[in-house]
């Protein structure tokens, strides 16, 4: 992890990643396999894969049951009470429908619907990720979306996650689906024999997820392309930097292509932090993908001040920001882009990952400079609603006929005059 003292956000800033074309014709080509032939191609996709030779796509009951007794009873506590957490948060981001009366009747106003039936992506491969259940699952129900299932890929046994399942299954989601990579997203998007498309599609994954995603957005909606995840620590010399460094690795190992960056107008901060990441190293499990995201995008950024610091914040907009500074709200203000703040010495990035109660699926690589964590409006859509009184049409009509052959639209002109023209016939 590199120590660097002048700052470049051309070197640092990342745009979405859109792959390679042989990915992108990959996918197309995974895409239309699902389409033509259905589930015969997601069985074979599956066990090219993934490995897993399957007899039936959907997760059996007798599968829930097992997955129980292989997930300690502690961890089952441990997420009924982030479940309760990350409910009552989008609670408080429920919206309702409105209606503006005025005094020459009309009504202006918005309906907002759930979505009827969304599919949830929960990733597999190198890791387990149960929380990514709560995650997507939960703002779709509290939305009021009363259909929601799970695709995520299977072991080469094929067998689920055991925590997905009992996550699954706390949440009271009885289709979780053997299938993952871009042909689960093909299958959430078109439909095969088992399983029925969806309004909506959310949930990270790789790159072959995402590039799904983008090709079939319009068929359905999408929450968000998310890349690598990233993670910014703002810290001032006072900090410990061994929870600086702790907080680093904890999303370096995510992924090789991780971002991991601290940035301090201490410089012997950066060199304490610098030296704690690689004592860190030496025994962390996930080691190996770990030091390959410091080795490729870490870099700890030492600043003239923290004023320079929030400058170096707002020009990457990072998923994960943390303030680990003394006056946390001080700052605050000055903050523009973010996925997720994290405020203070204590609030550690991964108590936001399972418990605290936001939402973790999060805008990365810079896109927080214009969008938002996945949250309960992505699961409903909204309809305006205009009643215009006889009072209140006549007062506007010529308004309406002028912009209309302003523009050149003459239909929508004659719309409005056939009715003037019958108003003043009577």
């Amino acid at each position: 992890m590199k120590i660097i003292d002048r700052f470049d956000v051309n070197r640092l800033r990342r745009s979405i990643d859109t792959g390679t074309e042989q990915q992108r014709q990959a996918v197309v080509d995974i895409i239309r396999q699902v389409k033509q032939e259905g589930d015969e191609a997601l069985f074979r996709l599956t066990e090219r894969f993934d490995g897993a030779r399957l007899d039936q796509l959907e997760v059996t009951r007798q599968e829930f049951e097992e997955a129980y007794r292989e997930v300690e009873k502690d961890v089952i506590a441990s997420l009924e009470a982030a479940i309760a957490n990350i409910r009552r948060f989008h609670e408080q981001q429920r919206r309702s429908s409105w209606m503006l009366t005025q005094e020459d009747g009309t009504v202006l106003g918005q309906l907002i619907r759930p979505l009827e039936r969304v599919g949830a992506y929960v990733p597999g491969g190198t890791a387990a990720y149960p929380s990514s259940v709560l995650m997507t699952v939960i703002p779709a129900q509290v939305a009021g979306v009363k259909e929601i299932v799970i695709t995520t890929p299977p072991s080469s046994e094929g067998k689920v996650s055991s925590g997905v399942l009992v996550a699954a299954d706390l949440l009271g989601i009885e289709k979780v689906y053997k299938v993952g990579g871009a042909q689960a997203i093909a299958a959430l998007a078109y439909g095969t024999e088992s399983i029925a498309p969806v309004d909506k599609i959310v949930g990270p994954g790789n790159i072959y997820v995402a590039l799904a995603k983008r090709e079939v957005f319009g068929i359905t909606g999408i929450d968000m392309l998310a890349g690598p995840s990233d993670i910014l620590v703002l810290a001032d010399e006072e900090q410990n930097p061994v929870y600086v460094a702790a907080d680093l690795l904890s999303q370096a190992e995510h992924d090789p292509l991780a971002c991991a960056i601290c940035v301090t107008p201490s410089r012997r901060l950066a060199q304490a932090v610098q030296d704690e990441v690689n004592r860190q190293l030496e025994t962390l499990p996930r080691a190996e993908i770990a030091r390959a995201a410091m080795e490729g995008q870490g870099a700890i950024y030492v600043t003239k001040d923290l004023d320079e610091a929030v400058d170096v914040v707002n020009a990457l907009a990072p998923e994960h920001l943390q303030l680990m500074v003394k006056e946390p709200y001080a700052l605050l203000g000055k903050i523009k882009h973010a996925g997720a703040i994290f405020l203070g010495t204590y609030s550690s990035e991964p108590v936001g990952d399972y418990f605290a109660g936001p939402n973790h699926v999060l805008p990365t690589n810079g896109t927080a400079r214009f969008s938002s964590p996945l949250s309960v409006d992505d699961f409903v859509k909204k309809s305006s609603l205009i009643h215009y009184s006889e009072h209140a049409f006549r007062r506007d009509q010529d308004h309406v006929i002028r912009l209309a052959q302003y523009e050149g639209l003459d239909a929508h002109a004659r719309a409005i005059d056939y009715r003037r023209e019958g108003e003043e016939g009577k």
